[in-house]
């Protein structure tokens, strides 16, 4: 898509249009779209991912779903294929119900998109919550918070956004992306990523408030220790006894030692 032909990017939409077709072709490439597939795009802009979405599509069962605010982007929207091929939703993505979007589907849903950074995170989260009307998730991020998503232990990176994450979905950073893909230009580097929600859940939905919590608690203050973060919660004692060092930080404990933690905390609260 020319640059002079695309509609005015809109700040407060934190609009950022891909114009790169190399990358377009790599998203799709990635996605690997099937034409049973319940397909939705979030925040399609002027619809470049949109079209090589429904070109990849060889005679697809249903329609091409898109979740767009920015009512100036609709006309054109719909304008890209009949209804019967391509669904425009009008509306704030952080407000669609993706379980009904699924069960009218009869199928749950495979969601793509270049978010506006200013609600990725959000936006994850609320997927998540919906994770039994998702398979995956293939989103365009800020660099800095795909690479947040998917820290390890040991990592600057690695802190509560990146386990309360992977407590839902295993994370994949697929290829990073230029500024110079997008128009506007953006001040930061970008990277496409894949999330499938894990089946069956890596952490049961009634303990999930209390990892959390966990979580919270332990990166409260992180230069220090988990017998300074987590006092009036857990004492040395108890950490010791859950094969936790009392003097470690959050950031070189793993998963299975949070998840211990939370089942200690829920416990603990269970006899209270």
């Amino acid at each position: 898509m020319q640059v002079d032909k695309l509609p005015q990017a809109k700040k407060r939409f934190g609009q950022n249009f891909l114009i790169q077709p190399a990358i377009v072709a790599r998203i799709v490439a990635a996605l690997a779209p099937q034409p049973n597939d319940a397909l939705l795009e979030i925040g399609p802009g002027p619809g470049a991912l949109t079209r090589a979405l429904l070109a990849a599509r060889q005679a697809p069962s249903q329609a091409l779903r898109v979740v767009e605010l920015d009512r100036d982007l609709l006309p054109g929207l719909h304008a890209l294929a009949p209804a019967a091929q391509l669904q425009v939703i009008a509306g704030d993505a952080l407000r669609v119900d993706y379980k009904q979007l699924a069960q009218d589907s009869g199928q749950p849903l495979r969601v793509v998109g270049n978010l506006p950074y200013n609600i990725a995170t959000p936006l994850i989260f609320h997927l998540l919550e919906q994770a039994e009307a998702i398979v995956d998730l293939h989103f365009m991020l800020q660099k800095e918070v795909a690479e947040r998503l998917a820290a390890q232990p040991g990592s600057s990176a690695y802190g509560r956004l990146s386990l309360m994450v992977q407590a839902q979905a295993a994370v994949e950073i697929l290829f990073p992306v230029a500024p110079g893909n997008f128009h506007p230009a953006p001040k930061v580097d970008s990277a496409f990523v894949r999330l499938l929600p894990h089946r069956p859940a890596r952490v049961p939905a009634d303990l999930l408030p209390v990892f959390a919590r966990v979580v919270a608690l332990a990166f409260a203050q992180r230069r220090k220790t988990l017998a300074n973060n987590f006092k009036g919660v857990f004492d040395s004692a108890m950490l010791e006894r859950l094969e936790i060092s009392p003097a470690a930080r959050a950031e070189t404990l793993h998963f299975a030692e949070f998840y211990r933690l939370a089942e200690a905390l829920a416990q603990k609260g269970a006899r209270s």
